[in-house]
């Protein structure tokens, strides 16, 4: 093992991954996949699944599920994108990112496989595998090797055609649905949610945040063709109270088989208290099958433990500073009614950066409209992905979407942007101010490692 780890680190890698076709780069394919599980003996079938989809919510979600499993005593894999910080994020063992070595070492041992897969996709004249299948391939035969005794696996993209669709999922997830990557997915919410209904399979057990009812339709229809029992936020269980407390909210919530009153959940916003009641409800299904009440200690043990990085995480104080992921519409109107709800800001300095991807037009009229109250500091930046929005294009987007050129800073550079960012925040008598950075998961990354984010 050490004469392996000698010759590959973390970053070669990386580099090999990164030099496939980029995770924005979508193949709507499944059978490179489905040839990948088949040479390397179908890693994908060593443990059971529960497999997350939906547009908002699923990687707080899928980090509540692997919380409250751990408090069972399971041991867990966890899959999950993109990464803030390092690409072994991606892959958790028992709640923390697979170790070095391990990620080089199961990667050399793979790469021959995924060399035969590549050379076969190649002679017929169709890309090789992208960067998203092979850290989905790592993935499997990591949670494999390891053992785990059951994997956590959030969708990249959509459902039907998703790499991570190799698994059969025990237990299918459905977090709110709503429109983005509309370009790959269709532009309606019937067309998105067929998509991610892909992860629904024959003796499963769908468990679905509330939805909007054209979707809700959707993933109905699809439980029933597959005679797969199926429960719904708001019907079957759901949040019955809760509060804001000191570091988070506590919840009252109606699962699947039982009731568990004052749970505390460090995390901030309703939003986070339905992924709450849809985490809860998820692992009532895993472990009894929906009808067995969980014991009250563990749940609240579990969430307890939970976190969420880059979801309106405090990552300073003196002053405040958020970071938050949301990076569509309906991303950035929960986080904003999170962000009044359970913090005192009397103001706010918004800094911004938006993949190219992204809707950023809409992005930027519905971030005007949620903390106009609040803001008339905002900074215009851009992470150092290839896929940002320059700084100034993104400037005169904001400017199209209402916001004041007088109250604009612009700056390609976020150590710049955060510099200026807390400057204004605590410029003046108000001592209430704080600053939100927001728009992509890239940006949140960076600003994490610039100040200090483990």
């Amino acid at each position: 093992m050490s004469n392996t780890f000698d010759r590959f680190s973390v970053e070669s890698v990386y580099a090999e991954l990164l030099a496939r076709a980029p995770e924005n780069k979508i193949e709507p394919r499944m059978e490179p996949m489905r040839r990948a599980m088949e040479i390397l003996g179908e890693p994908n079938k060593a443990f059971p699944i529960i497999h997350v989809t939906g547009t908002n919510g699923k990687t707080s979600t899928a980090r509540m599920i692997e919380s409250l499993l751990r408090a069972h005593d399971l041991r867990t894999g966890r899959y999950s994108s993109p990464h803030l910080n390092s690409v072994t994020e991606r892959i958790a063992i028992d709640g923390e990112s697979v170790d070095d070595a391990t990620f080089v070492r199961i990667w050399d041992e793979i790469r021959p496989y995924l060399q035969i897969v590549d050379d076969e996709l190649t002679a017929k004249g169709e890309n090789r595998l992208t960067y998203f299948e092979a850290v989905t391939i790592l993935g499997f035969a990591i949670f494999a090797d390891t053992p785990v005794d059951v994997a956590i696996i959030e969708v990249g993209l959509g459902g039907i055609t998703d790499a991570t669709n190799v698994g059969d999922g025990q237990v299918s997830v459905v977090t709110p649905i709503s429109l983005d990557h509309t370009e790959l997915l269709g532009d309606t919410v019937e067309l998105i949610a067929t998509e991610k209904a892909g992860i629904i399979k024959p003796g499963g057990f769908l468990v679905s945040s509330a939805q909007p009812a054209a979707a809700a339709q959707v993933l109905l229809e699809k439980a029933r063709e597959l005679e797969t029992p199926y429960r719904f936020e708001g019907v079957e269980f759901g949040v019955e109270n809760r509060t804001v407390a000191v570091g988070g909210q506590q919840l009252d919530i109606q699962g699947l088989a039982g009731r568990y009153p004052g749970i505390l959940l460090p995390l901030h916003g309703e939003h986070q208290a339905q992924n709450a009641a849809v985490a809860l409800a998820a692992v009532e299904a895993f472990i009894g099958g929906g009808e067995t009440a969980l014991n009250h200690d563990l749940v609240m043990e579990g969430f307890g433990a939970a976190t969420s990085p880059g979801r309106l995480e405090v990552i300073r104080k003196a002053p405040t500073v958020l970071l938050d992921a949301g990076h569509n519409p309906d991303g950035i109107r929960a986080s904003a009614a999170a962000v009044k709800e359970s913090f005192g800001f009397t103001k706010l300095v918004l800094v911004i950066g938006i993949l190219a991807e992204k809707d950023a037009p809409a992005m930027l009229a519905q971030l005007r409209e949620s903390y106009l109250d609040l803001t008339e500091d905002i900074c215009i930046t851009q992470s150092n992905s290839p896929r940002a929005i320059p700084a100034g294009e993104l400037a005169g987007m904001a400017l199209e979407a209402g916001f004041n050129e007088e109250d604009l800073f612009v700056t390609e550079r976020l150590d710049d942007a955060l510099e200026w960012a807390v400057g204004r925040s605590e410029a003046g008598e108000d001592f209430g101010g704080g600053v939100l950075v927001t728009g992509s998961i890239t940006l949140v990354g960076e600003a994490r490692m610039l100040l200090g984010g483990e």
